[in-house]
């Protein structure tokens, strides 16, 4: 998940193009880290150390790990931790931009510092989007708006549900706190009980026609009821799951049937509204989400 991020990053500045940046991310799918680049960036060898273990497996029909303990270099204690960082996202990205000669792992140091400096990132908001766990990365995309605990969990079970049943290549951006928008079609759910909530799926044309056709399994083309039936079903399942572990915790809500909007539809309310962008494969998204607050819907 870190790719989708820094790679959208080196993709805005010109790093790399469009179509190097998918094709990075479907590469590291199927990918496994090289045990001499986890070797150099957790400071166990150096480049010159690796390259040289490189050169020897050339001429000789063993394994990384095996011929830097002969040399020394590396502790089968070591080699037994580095084997288990294999599927890291993050260095899988690292790799890959090497691999392919995008840039060096001096130029991507460099290249992470800005990124870091442009998003105002902090040391620990870009290890939590390292780490490729959505509920350490929604509250770096949250942090600014003050949304209550309650919906960003909300929120983190929504993100994991697109990962699971849509498209793995998720990426959030800043939520905005606001107390009207307009979108051009929504669908939507509202939820009662102890806790009153609403929330609606809008967005870029293509982006949710292609949620629509991932989860409602056929093919649709054009906005309508039945597109956005299919997206209301996705609702409908995610927030089944969310009242379901509410109610582990004594809370009950019970859900309203699905609405569904196909024309232009303004939202507004007399407290807080959330927006929060989610991009899949490369299209907008945006969740419109009212918590404990009287909205209306025109």
């Amino acid at each position: 998940m870190f790719g989708i991020y820094f790679g959208n990053y080196l993709q805005n500045k010109g790093v790399i193009s469009k179509e190097q940046y998918f094709e990075l991310l479907e590469e590291i799918k199927t990918s496994r880290l090289k045990m001499g680049l986890l070797a150099i960036v957790n400071g166990l060898m150096t480049e010159a150390q690796a390259e040289e273990v490189n050169q020897l497996q050339q001429m000789q029909d063993r394994r990384f790990g095996d011929i830097a303990v002969d040399k020394g270099y590396l502790t089968e204690e070591q080699v037994s931790s580095l084997l288990k960082m294999q599927g890291d996202q993050y260095l899988l990205f690292v790799q890959a931009l090497i691999d392919h000669n995008y840039l060096s792992l001096e130029g991507i140091q460099q290249e992470l510092k800005a990124y870091k400096k442009e998003e105002r990132f902090s040391a620990l908001d870009l290890d939590a989007i390292k780490s490729s766990d959505l509920d350490k990365i929604v509250p770096v995309f949250t942090k600014e708006t003050s949304i209550p605990p309650v919906m960003k969990d909300y929120l983190a079970l929504i993100a994991r549900n697109f990962v699971r049943f849509i498209d793995t290549d998720v990426r959030l951006e800043q939520a905005e706190r606001v107390n009207s928008c307009s979108v051009p079609f929504m669908a939507s759910q509202e939820m009662e009980g102890e806790f009153n909530f609403f929330v609606g799926i809008s967005g870029e044309e293509d982006a949710l026609l292609s949620a629509a056709s991932i989860y409602g399994k056929e093919t649709f083309d054009q906005i309508d009821e039945d597109a956005l039936d299919a997206v209301c079903e996705f609702i409908n399942c995610n927030n089944g799951l969310y009242a379901s572990k509410l109610s582990e915790e004594d809370i009950e809500l019970e859900l309203m049937p699905p609405v569904m909007y196909t024309k232009k539809t303004r939202i507004q309310t007399d407290g807080p509204m959330y927006c929060l962008p989610l991009y899949i494969s490369g299209k907008k998204l945006e969740l419109v989400i009212c918590l404990e607050s009287k909205w209306q819907i025109d």
